[in-house]
């Protein structure tokens, strides 16, 4: 086999005269006829154009040429000359070809089922180039996603090496713990009837990490949760994941800020300054989400206040409620571009998905309101127009619920309003902290207490008292961080004194039994010289996905799962025989499909 002397994005005009030998796979070909052939060889660096030319190479040569079809693995010697047809300004190389000498066919395919063109992949399912997933991560655009993957890594490494962080490898087959989604487990074959649980995070043991006096730690880890996956969440994924001892929050928040920092400013070249901190009351009031894309000015206003002293019954039994609210959302120029059908519809349906009565909208002209619930303002309009900053031709959508339903219904709004007006700068970079999360959240539905993040968060150290008499009230020191609408980061100071420990588990209805038997060993380590500690975790994949410009995860992980959880490509999760399930102690009821 020829021994590959230089790469396919790597010939330059420096290298006429000189005699290269490449290997790859034949991107394109073109007969010509009369003993003249061209093929486009492509590897992972690029692509260089092949001229086979009677009277330069033997016939055999010529004859294997001519028997060439795209997607098969060549070797190929030839000499480096200017090109005589026509410079190509759309690659590197496109000033130099190969004139080709000899040529070894290291693998004839068969007709792909798929070609990796960044034009044909537009056209073909995803489930398609899932399945055929070799073949698709052949396409430059997937190379590229996967160098992006390792640069992101080395320079993760090397930031956290240069911040004495130790990276340490935590164990995949733990203990099943209660943090926020279902766990995967594994039966045991050595215990039977026992299971393992596979880590939804290494959170437990990097806390146990830094009462093992690690100091700094951290890793990138895989991590699995049972949940329906989605554009920007698959149940397998990557985390940068780390914990310090002896800090503060602003001590945890400096240093990660810093991380972002210098990573946009190495990938992408851009410096985004030291990320500001926003208030989770502050950006659910203004923007309706705990992640809001700062990309776009849309802001929402409470009205409660005006809205009290209509006759509108929708305000009126809204503010009735406990914890009622009527909150406005302005969109500027929006009553000549979004259509009633869009109001009625598409927009009235969100309301609708998360349990609002409906939508009430208001048109404001040069006459004043007009259309929708303009009746009902009459005593209001002047003091609205000022509140809200009104200009003719604005429209206005309301929300009138509990105030955390009438934030989702106008943040979300808000996303798709952004979205169909094209008011998203698209070049920008918008990443901030949120802070000072709520410590838990009511479940209606099971009436009881969960954790807003997770039951290892410490309270904000002014708030220990709420434990005992208001929880609901209790600020953690959680914190999120935000890139371009999404949450890309989340943790928070760890709790490291046991009897605070418990006494969170016993907010959130974790008897002593369950404590001992969950989290024996964590109450246990903590009772014997905790230090203070806080961390958190990146989303990996979601970083990437940002950092590439696509909206799918499953673009930039090498083999991803399909939106049902599937692999086609190895046709995952498959049937297990009887005699493995025997030997585990495992008996399925269910039938297998």
């Amino acid at each position: 086999m020829f021994k590959r002397t230089h790469n396919c994005g790597q010939l330059r005009t420096s290298h006429v005269g000189t005699s290269v030998i490449l290997s790859g796979w034949v991107n394109t070909y073109r007969d010509q006829g009369k003993g003249l052939t061209f093929v486009d060889l492509r590897d992972r660096e690029g692509l260089t154009q092949i001229v086979f030319n009677t009277g330069d190479a033997p016939p055999e040569v010529i004859e294997k040429a001519r028997s060439l079809r795209r997607e098969d693995v060549i070797a190929v010697r030839g000499d480096v000359r200017a090109r005589t047809g026509g410079v190509n300004p759309k690659l590197p190389t496109g000033e130099i070809e190969v004139l080709a000498k000899d040529l070894e066919v290291l693998n004839s395919t068969n007709t792909p089922p798929i070609l990796p063109d960044e034009y044909e992949a537009a056209k073909i399912a995803e489930e398609v180039r899932l399945k055929y997933r070799y073949i698709d991560l052949r396409r430059p655009q997937m190379q590229r996603t996967l160098r992006m993957r390792h640069e992101v890594a080395r320079i993760t490494r090397d930031y956290f090496h240069s911040h004495g962080f130790l990276e340490v490898e935590t164990p995949l087959l733990i203990k099943t713990t209660p943090e926020g989604a279902r766990d995967f487990i594994v039966p045991s074959r050595i215990y039977p009837g026992k299971w393992y649980a596979l880590p939804q995070s290494p959170q437990i043991f990097k806390q146990i990490l830094m009462v093992g006096g690690c100091e700094r730690y951290f890793q990138l880890c895989k991590c699995l949760r049972d949940e329906d996956p989605r554009a920007d969440r698959q149940a397998e994924f990557t985390q940068i994941d780390l914990e310090m001892s002896f800090v503060q929050r602003d001590d945890v928040l400096d240093i990660m800020g810093e991380f972002i920092r210098t990573l946009l400013q190495k990938v992408k070249g851009i410096d985004i300054g030291p990320p500001p901190r926003i208030g989770y009351m502050d950006a659910m009031n203004k923007y309706g989400s705990d992640k809001p894309d700062l990309r776009y000015e849309l802001e929402i206003t409470d009205i409660s206040d005006l809205a009290a002293r209509t006759d509108f019954g929708v305000f009126k039994n809204a503010i009735a409620k406990d914890k009622g609210v009527v909150r406005a959302l302005r969109i500027p120029g929006g009553a000549e571009k979004i259509t009633r059908k869009q109001l009625d519809g598409q927009y009235t349906d969100i309301a609708k998905s998360f349990k609002a009565g409906g939508l009430p909208v208001v048109k404001y002209g040069q006459n004043g309101f007009e259309t929708g619930i303009s009746k009902f303002l009459a005593p209001i309009a002047q003091e609205l127009i000022s509140k809200l900053a009104l200009t003719s031709g604005d429209l206005v959508l309301f929300a009138a619920d509990s105030w955390q339903i009438a934030c989702k219904v106008l943040g979300e709004l808000r996303r798709q309003v952004a979205r169909d007006l094209k008011l998203v700068r698209e070049n920008e970079w918008k990443c901030f902290w949120v802070v000072d999360f709520p410590m838990f959240q009511r479940d209606a539905e099971q009436n009881r207490w969960v954790s807003e993040h997770h039951p290892f968060t410490a309270p904000r150290a002014d708030q220990l008292h709420l434990l005992d008499s208001d929880p609901g009230s209790c600020v953690s020191s959680s914190y999120d961080f935000v890139i371009n609408g999404y949450e890309t980061a989340s943790g928070s100071i760890r709790i490291h004194r046991p009897e605070i420990q418990q006494k969170v588990f016993q907010i959130l209805g974790i008897t002593p039994e369950q404590q001992k038997i969950k989290f024996g060993f964590l109450l246990e380590a903590l009772s014997y010289g905790a230090p203070p500690h806080g961390g958190l975790a990146f989303g990996f994949d979601r970083l990437i996905m940002l950092l590439t410009g696509t909206d799918n995860i499953r673009d930039v992980i090498a083999f991803p799962k399909t939106q049902n959880g599937v692999d086609l490509m190895t046709d995952a999760p498959g049937p297990v025989d009887e005699e493995q399930l025997k030997e585990l102690c495992v008996k399925v009821e269910a039938e297998q499909k």
